[in-house]
C-alpha cells in the first residue's frame, strides 16, 4: 500500500493564525490555490477553502473566524488511493496531512486531472514561475 505519507507535499504554504479574512482572499488569487493552511508552531489550527470566502464577513476579520478543520486531514498512514478516490467525488484537491496530535506533516494534493498527486518539484517549479512574475503569498514549512 502506497500512504499519503509517500505521496504528500513535504513543504506546504502557510499562513500564521492571525492571518485575515482580507488575506485569505488575496491567497486565493492564485487559481492553483485550493486550501489555505492556519499555522501556529507547527500545529494546523484551520484551513480554508475559497467556499469558506462566501461570507459578508469583512476583510478585517480573522480567517480563522471562517476555518475548519473537519474533513480537510488525513493521517499520513491512510491508503493514498483511498484518498485520491475519496477527494475525487468530493469536489477537493487538497487536504492537509496532519499526526495525532494535528502538528502540519504536509499536503496532499490532488492533480486536476485527478488520476495522481503533485510532487514537491511539481511545485518548485511553478513557485519559481510565480516568484519570477513577482508573486507570493504565504511561507513554505511542514
Amino acid at each position: 500500500m502506497t500512504t499519503v505519507l509517500d505521496r504528500m507535499l513535504n513543504l506546504a504554504t502557510t499562513h500564521p493564525v492571525d492571518a485575515t479574512i482580507g488575506d485569505a482572499r488575496a491567497f486565493f488569487g492564485d487559481d492553483h490555490k485550493h486550501l489555505m493552511l492556519l499555522v501556529e508552531d507547527g500545529f494546523l489550527r484551520g484551513t480554508v477553502t475559497r467556499d469558506d470566502l462566501e461570507t459578508t464577513l469583512p476583510d478585517t476579520r480573522p480567517a480563522l473566524d471562517v476555518a475548519r478543520l473537519e474533513g480537510r486531514t488525513v493521517p499520513p498512514d491512510a491508503d493514498a488511493e483511498v484518498v485520491r478516490r475519496e477527494l475525487g467525488s468530493s469536489g477537493m484537491r487538497r487536504i492537509a496531512v496532519v499526526d495525532a496530535d494535528l502538528r502540519l506533516l504536509g499536503l496532499l494534493c490532488l492533480k486536476k486531472h485527478q488520476r495522481g498527486f503533485c510532487s514537491d518539484e511539481n511545485v518548485a517549479d511553478r513557485a519559481a514561475e510565480r516568484q519570477a512574475a513577482g508573486y507570493f503569498a504565504g511561507r513554505d514549512e511542514a
